[in-house]
């Protein structure tokens, strides 16, 4: 393909970003920007655009130079750098990346909203999660958008160097973002295989990322930094009292954020002293040990806390409009606002409602506690899951380490 010169480029990208629907006053934004680009190349004698070229450009105009480019700038620099960045991504990958979606829904193409809500079902009937399902069509209409910006128009177009140049496109985002965007993709193109949009399995051509979750260290917190913790939350105050209720099931019964959000008064046994639910992630059902610390925060919060509304869930906003919280909040704003009351550093690891469930783990390791129980309470289906918790405990890793000196001896 011949490379377009910086004119053509700008002109070809000015058409995608009026397409995804950027507004007028956005656009009139990017085209001063882009004038100002382009007489600048003419002074300098360049026809096409390249990454010196749009460093120069905002050292010049905008005094941000490279060596700022990692570090944390303003709103307004990071606007100017990104029209540099945009311009390097479209010419490299036809498309706008990590592009701001103005509409509610992501598909615009009749056909593609159609499939999508096809594939939908399709997860539905498979029984997949909610939170799965949101995963699934959300990052399966991305790749559908993806495909639209490169005038794909049915799916039997789809081939592996679309698949391939797709990846490539989210190669600034985290292992993790990477990860979940392939598994959306490869259920996706079972489906399309299955429903006979496409006559090639896609899904075990799809290439995965090398590296493994198993190869990350989780984050846990500290005795201290614990007590810290939950030593700013106040008690006495009707949020405080559900706050502390929610953290307790994080980092004493290792619940998931999900399970903590659905939990209802149905699932608490009193008599017996358990908590009974199904598990959002795997749909098995887990019995846990009720504890008098969870289970008097419970009770505090439900006779002095809880908001007077008509919902069959435990724990609800404290603002209005009151009610569950949604499918979407991770409840990490919780931990965050009470890590700066209590000045907990967050040195910058994952100090999220995950970390806690992360940080029982490692507390039952600590004890000596077997893999398999560990596994039960977490609600793994297999103690693969759990494993990876092995990594935190630096004790007994040490306690495994190779002595040299008796292996040299031995040869």
């Amino acid at each position: 393909m011949q490379k377009k010169t910086l004119e053509e480029l700008i002109n070809a990208l000015e058409q995608e970003m009026v397409h995804l629907g950027y507004t007028e006053g956005s656009m009139n934004f990017y085209r001063r920007r882009w004038k100002m680009l382009i007489q600048f190349a003419q002074e300098k004698g360049e026809n096409y655009f390249s990454e010196k070229l749009g460093i120069d450009f905002v050292e010049k105009y905008f005094s941000i130079f490279e060596k700022d480019f990692n570090q944390k700038l303003s709103q307004s620099e990071t606007q100017e750098l990104r029209i540099i960045r945009m311009i390097g991504d479209f010419q490299l990958h036809n498309t706008v990346l990590r592009r701001y979606y103005k509409h509610k829904e992501i598909l615009t193409d009749p056909f593609f909203i159609e499939v999508s809500g096809r594939f939908k079902q399709y997860c539905k009937d498979k029984d997949y999660s909610n939170v799965t399902i949101d995963h699934y069509v959300k990052q399966s209409a991305r790749f559908m958008d993806y495909l639209s910006s490169q005038k794909v128009k049915e799916c039997k177009d789809i081939n592996v160097t679309l698949i391939n140049n797709y990846i490539k496109t989210l190669a600034s985002y985290t292992y993790k973002t990477v990860e979940q965007n392939i598994c959306s993709l490869r259920a996706f193109f079972r489906f399309l295989l299955e429903n006979g949009e496409i006559n090639t399995d896609l899904a075990s051509k799809t290439p995965m990322v090398q590296a493994r979750k198993q190869t990350r260290i989780p984050s846990v917190w500290t005795e201290e930094e614990l007590k810290k913790l939950i030593a700013a939350i106040d008690r006495g105050s009707p949020k405080g009292k559900r706050d502390y209720a929610i953290i307790l099931m994080a980092c004493c019964l290792g619940l998931r954020c999900t399970d903590i959000k659905n939990l209802k008064m149905e699932n608490f046994h009193w008599e017996d002293k358990v908590l009974v639910f199904t598990q959002s992630k795997t749909r098995q059902p887990l019995t846990l040990p009720l504890t008098p610390e969870v289970g008097w925060a419970v009770i505090d919060y439900l006779k002095y806390g809880r908001p007077k509304i008509n919902t069959p869930y435990l724990f609800v906003k404290h603002i209005a409009p009151f009610g569950p919280f949604s499918e979407g909040d991770h409840l990490n704003q919780i931990i965050k606002r009470y890590m700066e009351l209590a000045h907990i550093p967050s040195l910058k690891k994952r100090r999220g409602m995950h970390s806690l469930r992360h940080t029982l783990a490692s507390v039952l390791l600590e004890k000596d506690t077997p893999l398999s129980t560990i596994s039960d309470i977490l609600g793994h289906l297999d103690t693969d899951s759990t494993a990876v918790y092995l990594k935190v405990d630096i004790i007994k890793l040490k306690e495994c380490s190779i002595d040299f000196k008796e292996v040299l001896n031995h040869e």
